[in-house]
């Protein structure tokens, strides 16, 4: 039986597949269209599914949508009647996206896919993060926590999983929009001059290089109760009515003049590499001002979250805690949440975003709605598009690029290790692509953790982008505890992919993954999932001392991770990059 998840038409577009309740392939639309956060109709990730399984949409037995039109579409109507005159502006606008294809999304899926309506099925949005969360993980129960934006009408919801009896989910309670965690993050980072649904990752970084002084100012906007309730002041929002603004004059009366998006970020902590005309006094004021609110903002969101996480474990009595949604992508929480909360374990999958809630409608169905038992754990997140050694060689044959085969592994891995404490900068392609955000290994630009200058270097020269951005180490599974403080948790999921930070024990060693704030988000690699980036690792370690890597997405700046040989290949040229692995191919820059 097969059963296809959709996500599409607000960001991050996706598709999953299941054959008899495992999942089997999994991408996100712009890996093929090459549009960062496409948000349309996931045309090429739909058949990179069905061609990975080799069946036609007709023989699917379900297909089922991430979220219920129609709601958030009564939710849309309903905001913009409520903040009318504001809202008039867009009220034609909304009208006209909404009844040219929104709408029809049924329709649109049962022609793709030739599939008759009674197959064309809908599931909640935060029900889908709970299903992303909660049958992907290991427990058989758990307590449940989704916190995003907003999907119909919910932006936060916690409830509890379990499989006995039948797999089932239950939510308890929800904060309902306008009131939404997610988005007053959101509101920040436009704030702080990074484009909303891309840049939050930027301000959570941004945050290591300022003290959290302006709380106090935060919370005139949000009245949080012991709980971890909370309701916001929407006289500083316009997020509800103006689809170009997100705060209100009243906003900017509070906190001043926003940053200008075209202008550096700059502190006493920041690196001045490359910069030509170093900052004034003043410049470098002005930007600790937004450094200090950014770690203002993230204290708040970490405070406010541990304190749900905290009600809920005491609602439930679960030891164990899945997290969905776009704000479970917020490594500093997530960690806090572990160490300050009575939770033991917890689990967030790799694509906890809206691209995952693909992944949990279609378990949701075949859990919940068809009452089948669970057969699946996600314990990696290579579930995209793999090219072969043929594959790889008739696109550099066509293309008349220079390259060397290495057909033993042992070769590779010694040629490509040494280029590594050589100081090279490595484009390393493998296997199956990731699901989700992070790149973990498969589709990874690779470098030197113990030189301090590979960060600027590989900001700079490589992506192409600010120097106060952070670098995670990929780290043996084995040698991880010996790196980074894990207070034995090592073992923890999240771990794997990439969604919690850990300070670092020995930060001479590995300066270029160390953040301002001693820490790192760490990836931890075992042989089981990964056997050749495992493998890789130890050798760098065998000649170092040191076992973990600088990785980093494959991509530059504004573009997807790569998705294809053609994809590494442009990339790899247009960057400082000195290496590109493509599987057994090696190229290099002469």
């Amino acid at each position: 039986m097969y059963i296809l998840g959709i996500s599409c038409y607000y960001h991050d577009s996706a598709a999953c597949l299941l054959e008899d309740g495992r999942v089997i392939a999994a991408a996100q639309e712009e890996r093929f269209s090459r549009l960062k956060h496409d948000s349309s109709f996931p045309v090429n990730a739909i058949k990179f599914c069905l061609d990975f399984a080799g069946i036609s949409g007709s023989q699917l037995e379900y297909a089922v949508f991430n979220e219920k039109p129609f709601l958030k579409f009564e939710r849309i109507i309903k905001t913009l009647l409520a903040t009318y005159p504001f809202s008039m502006g867009i009220f034609q606008e909304a009208i006209i996206n909404w009844m040219s294809d929104k709408l029809w999304i049924k329709s649109l899926i049962e022609e793709h896919l030739d599939l008759p309506a009674e197959k064309v099925l809908f599931c909640q949005h935060h029900l889908s993060h709970a299903g992303a969360s909660f049958f992907c993980s290991p427990f058989p129960e758990a307590a449940i926590l989704t916190v995003d934006g907003v999907g119909e009408w919910s932006t936060t919801a916690q409830g509890y999983g379990k499989t006995d009896q039948g797999s089932r989910i239950k939510l308890l309670e929800e904060i309902r929009f306008p009131h939404s965690l997610g988005l007053l993050y959101s509101v920040f980072t436009a704030f702080l001059g990074f484009q909303v649904n891309e840049g939050e990752y930027k301000v959570m970084g941004m945050s290591a290089f300022g003290q959290p002084r302006y709380t106090d100012k935060i919370y005139k906007l949000i009245r949080v109760n012991a709980d971890g309730s909370f309701r916001l002041n929407m006289q500083y929002f316009a997020y509800h009515y103006d689809p170009k603004r997100s705060f209100s004059k009243k906003f900017e009366k509070l906190f001043g003049k926003p940053k200008d998006p075209r202008s550096r970020f700059v502190t006493d902590k920041t690196s001045l590499y490359d910069y030509k005309d170093l900052p004034s006094s003043a410049e470098i004021k002005a930007n600790q001002y937004y450094a200090d609110i950014a770690a203002s903002i993230q204290k708040v969101t970490e405070d406010i979250l541990v304190k749900i996480a905290s009600n809920l474990y005491q609602k439930t009595g679960q030891k164990k805690l899945c997290l969905g949604g776009g704000v479970a992508l917020n490594c500093l929480a997530n960690s806090r949440i572990l160490k300050e909360t009575k939770f033991e374990e917890i689990f967030i999958q790799p694509a906890a975003g809206d691209s995952g809630a693909a992944m949990g409608a279609a378990l949701y169905v075949w859990h919940c709605l068809l009452a089948k038992p669970r057969e699946f754990i996600l314990k990696h997140a290579y579930w995209g598009k793999e090219y072969t050694d043929k594959q790889i060689l008739e696109f550099l044959t066509e293309n008349r690029i220079s390259y060397r085969f290495i057909d033993e592994e042992n070769n590779l891995l010694e040629e490509v290790a040494g280029a590594l404490t050589q100081g090279k900068v490595v484009g390393w392609f493998q296997g199956r692509e990731e699901w989700g955000p992070r790149a973990l290994g498969n589709r990874s630009i690779l470098a030197d953790p113990r030189q301090e200058k590979m960060k600027d270097t590989v900001n700079i020269k490589i992506k192409f982008r600010e120097p106060f951005r952070p670098f995670a180490p990929s780290v043996m599974a084995d040698k991880a505890g010996e790196l980074f403080e894990l207070d034995g948790d090592g073992g923890q999921y999240p771990f794997k992919f990439m969604l919690y930070t850990a300070s670092v024990k020995k930060k001479e060693l590995i300066p270029a993954v160390t953040h301002a704030d001693g820490t790192s988000r760490i990836q931890i690699v075992t042989r089981e999932e990964n056997p050749l980036y495992y493998s890789l690792i130890q050798r760098f370690y065998q000649k170092t001392g040191v076992a973990a890597l600088l990785n980093t997405s494959f991509n530059l700046k504004g573009e997807p991770i790569v998705n294809s040989p053609q994809d590494a290949f442009n990339t790899f040229t247009k960057s400082g990059m000195d290496m590109l692995v493509l599987g057994k191919f090696i190229l290099v820059k002469k």
